[in-house]
């Protein structure tokens, strides 16, 4: 389909570029809003990113699926703006805080819009780095060589920055609880 459908816009039917926007928009998005944090400005980098995806279509040579090399440019260009606003990003402690089982318990039993909405706000929270393997990893389920591909960075550090990843999100999302549990009680 992308074949067919990259052939139609090399060959000058502008349209069809209609097509590639259609199928990939949302998960440009979400990997974009991944690194930014800002709906904002997560909508100004997919609109530049397809802009550049039509003027460097031609130099796409196949190597890869279209969707790596795609995705590749939104995320180049959503750290690009980061590293040009300068946004900061903290880190968090190394070692795991000691965590209740009784927390843990509570959070897994959270329904379902909760939980949707307690991990979107850790997700903000979290470095853009961890918040995008997050999302390729287990929302568009890539394997690792998939990540590998799509972000250019090797196989040990998409594990690393993961492991990491999955630390923060939790501690976060503990935090997160615990300061609501106190709100409403």
């Amino acid at each position: 389909m992308d074949e067919i459908c990259i052939r139609r816009i090399l060959d000058g039917d502008s349209k069809a570029f209609r097509q590639i926007i259609t199928k990939y928009k949302d998960m440009a998005y979400s990997l974009a809003m991944s690194v930014i944090k800002n709906e904002f400005y997560a909508q100004e980098i997919l609109q530049s990113s397809f802009l550049i995806t039509y003027d460097k279509l031609s130099t796409f040579n196949g190597a890869s699926k279209f969707s790596t090399w795609f995705y590749r440019i939104v995320i180049n260009e959503s750290f690009k703006y980061v590293k040009k606003h300068k946004t900061e990003f903290i880190d968090f402690v190394e070692t795991p805080p000691e965590i209740p089982t009784e927390i843990e318990n509570a959070i897994l039993k959270l329904e379902l819009d909760d939980q949707k909405y307690y991990i979107t706000e850790a997700l903000k929270k979290i470095s853009p780095k961890e918040s995008l393997i997050l999302r390729l990893f287990y929302l568009d389920e890539n394997s690792i060589e998939e990540i590998r591909s799509i972000t250019g960075w090797s196989s040990s550090n998409i594990k690393v920055i993961l492991h990491r990843a999955r630390f923060n999100l939790k501690h976060i999302l503990t935090e997160i609880y615990k300061l609501d549990k106190k709100v409403l009680y």
